[in-house]
């Protein structure tokens, strides 16, 4: 079965601008074009739209991506790379975790910092988003 880019946008919920990119990135095959010039595209692009998806909706950078296709590419190679992409990725994630509930622990501060009873040029948290200095800590 063959799709137009159209039909792949739909079955992925990949937006068509998004798709021509990942052409462009080589990270999809160079689509067969008609006779009219359209691209159409197999089961096997589907598949990989698919796994570009995922991949980047567990927030995988490009490069490690890019690595996992090329891992893909050679089946009886043993899977380490792959798991070691998975750890990296997972450490990533864990970290920025950390950032995060730090930055949450500084914005719950700064929210509750003034009741809302005073004019703006005295509101605290006004006053603690435009100078850093008033942190408790660095995000």
């Amino acid at each position: 079965m063959d799709f137009s880019i159209g039909d792949l946008s739909r079955a992925t919920g990949v937006k068509v601008p998004t798709i021509r990119y990942y052409e462009k990135e080589g990270l999809l095959e160079e689509p067969m074009r008609t006779e009219g010039n359209q691209r159409r595209y197999r089961n096997s692009d589907l598949d990989r739209l698919r796994f570009l998806r995922h991949c980047r909706g567990l927030g995988l950078p490009m490069p490690a991506i890019r690595e996992l296709i090329d891992l893909s590419q050679h089946p009886d190679k043993p899977c380490e790379e792959v798991d070691r992409i998975a750890a990296e990725q997972l450490q990533a994630v864990r970290e920025r975790i950390q950032r995060l509930k730090i930055l949450e622990k500084e914005l719950a501060r700064i929210a509750t910092s003034c009741d809302g009873g005073h004019p703006v040029t005295e509101c605290n948290v006004l006053k603690a988003f435009a100078d850093h200095s008033l942190c408790k800590g660095e995000h």
